[in-house]
């Protein structure tokens, strides 16, 4: 169920902006950034050590990056699954049959919104209050909401779960 918040929270909190950028430095598993350190290490910029370091960090940091995506989908599901009623396996099952979650929700699909909506602004909040994000950027992070999980939830349909891929990434 998880795409949903997957995208909602990809595009809104920044807990995973840097493990994504990472992945995008040459792939996953931060092959890119440990090419990018061989050539600092090999031209002098940095040593070795400074190197195992940072590989180190960054390794890390996409652990926790995972660690937290991962909670918020699983608190996206949690929202999805008391607020329509039904269990993650009946979502995920009629998904995949092709619907998506306006048709599952039905005439509870405000509700799911309005319950999305305040779960990925909570999610919000508790970046700023970590320090991951700037006041202005969650202010605009908000504004957007509403939105994208409305598009979410009207347009998303199954992509193979490992959450709700798909859907309208605006």
């Amino acid at each position: 169920m998880a795409a949903i918040v997957s995208t909602a929270v990809a595009l809104t909190v920044s807990g995973t902006t840097i493990a994504s950028a990472d992945d995008r430095m040459g792939g996953r598993e931060g092959k890119g950034i440990n090419s990018l350190l061989s050539t600092l290490v090999a031209n002098g910029t940095i040593t070795q050590s400074q190197a195992d370091s940072i590989a180190k960090a960054a390794t890390d940091l996409r652990g926790a990056a995972k660690a937290l995506k991962q909670n918020h989908r699983d608190s996206l599901d949690a929202v999805v699954t008391s607020t329509l009623g039904i269990s993650l396996d009946a979502v995920k099952t009629r998904m995949k049959a092709g619907e998506s979650l306006a048709q599952i929700a039905g005439s509870k699909k405000d509700a799911l919104i309005a319950a999305l909506v305040a779960e990925v602004n909570k999610q919000i909040d508790a970046a700023l209050t970590a320090g991951k994000i700037t006041a202005a950027q969650a202010t605009a992070q908000k504004a957007k909401t509403t939105e994208r999980v409305t598009n979410m939830v009207n347009n998303v349909k199954y992509k193979g779960y490992k959450g709700f891929k798909g859907g309208n990434r605006s």
